[in-house]
Formats: structure tokens, sequence, C-alpha cells
């Protein structure tokens, strides 16, 4: 069930932290430059819009367009850290697909030590429910390339409907690849909620 909310825009202000068992989200800063040029660096990495190589001046980039994102209600990032520690071991953004935020595109890079582990699953639970409770989504569209079984087993372990393939759809490397076209419902999330509103100790 969806955490109750008094403004729906409280998190153009301020992205809130999400905690899970094994996870910490929160909004990406300064700080987390080296991790992500390395997270960013990698071979299946997401692109999160990088038209240029990765490189220090492109993730600050990236990082100044994520907090003007968010504060124009268009877009919210959330790194990913281990629980109890800073270490950055993944990155999710999620952008709307038209104006009023009720459909999204979400994607992600989680680092090869991550992975495996179930830190997707907690981190993807925690972002969904955000999504479909304080922002209001209906529907979550993932696009996974076509030869990333773990995307797509993750994302089927979520519920996600595999929609279609999108034929030659991105262009990594000069050479284009097909994705697959997942889609989440607000109404199948069922199990998948959890608690996001910041916790009382």
């Amino acid at each position: 069930m969806a955490d109750p909310v008094a403004d729906k825009t409280t998190w153009r202000k301020e992205l809130p932290a999400l905690a899970g068992r094994m996870v910490t989200l929160r909004e990406p800063v300064a700080q987390d430059l080296g991790p992500l040029v390395d997270l960013l660096s990698l071979g299946d990495a997401s692109r999160f819009g990088l038209d240029e190589d990765v490189s220090e001046v492109s993730v600050l980039a990236l990082l100044d367009r994520v907090v003007r994102e968010r504060a124009s209600g268009l877009a919210f990032a959330y790194v990913i850290t281990l629980s109890g520690a800073r270490t950055v071991v993944g990155l999710i953004h999620v952008r709307q697909l038209d104006p009023s935020f009720e459909a999204a595109e979400w994607d992600w890079t989680i680092a090869p030590s991550a992975r495996g582990r179930g830190i997707f699953i907690e981190a993807a639970r925690l972002v969904g429910s955000f999504a479909f409770g304080p922002i209001g989504a209906r529907r979550l569209e993932a696009r996974v390339l076509l030869q990333n079984g773990r995307a797509s087993g993750a994302l089927r372990k979520l519920g996600a409907v595999q929609e279609g393939v999108l034929r030659r759809s991105v262009r990594r490397d000069g050479e284009y690849f097909d994705q697959v076209l997942w889609s989440i419902l607000k109404e199948d999330w069922g199990e998948h909620w959890v608690p996001t509103a910041p916790r009382v100790h």
C-alpha cells in the first residue's frame, strides 16, 4: 500500500532517502563523482542520457541535470549504497513519459560486485513504491538490451510484462541493438510495496 503523502510535489524540493534491509538510496551528490565515473564506464552500463564519453566532466553535467530535472518534476535519480556504507553500487533514474508523471521510464546500472545478491530487487521495490506512491505514477516502463537476460529476469521477478521487441533501437559503439520493452502497472505492484516514508527513530 502506498505511503500517505500530503503534497505530491514535495520530492521536487528534496528527494527523500529510501532505506531497505540491504540498501540505502539517496540523491547523487558531487562526492559520488569518482564511483559514478567508474560505474558508468562499465561496458554494459546504461548511458542515462550521456551522449559523450564517460568522464568527470560528463558525469558532473549529469549530476547537475539530475538536480534540475528533479526540481522541475521531470525525473529523479538515486544512487544505491549498501546499508551502513557509503559505497555506491548502483544508480537508478526515473523520468516522466507524460506531463503528469503517470507514465514513467526507469533505467539502472548495478556494479558487477552487487549483482546476483538481491540488491537490485530491493532497490527497485523502494523506487517502484516511491514512483507508484508519492509520485503518482500508474505505469513504469523499462527498455533492456535483448541479450541482457539478467535484467529481464529481474524485471520478471518484479511482475513486469514483456510488451515487445524494439528492433535496432539503441546504438552502442557504432552498432545498433534490439531492446525488450517491459512494463509494470501500479495495480500489478501488489506484494512489492514497501514503505518509503521517512522513518522516525
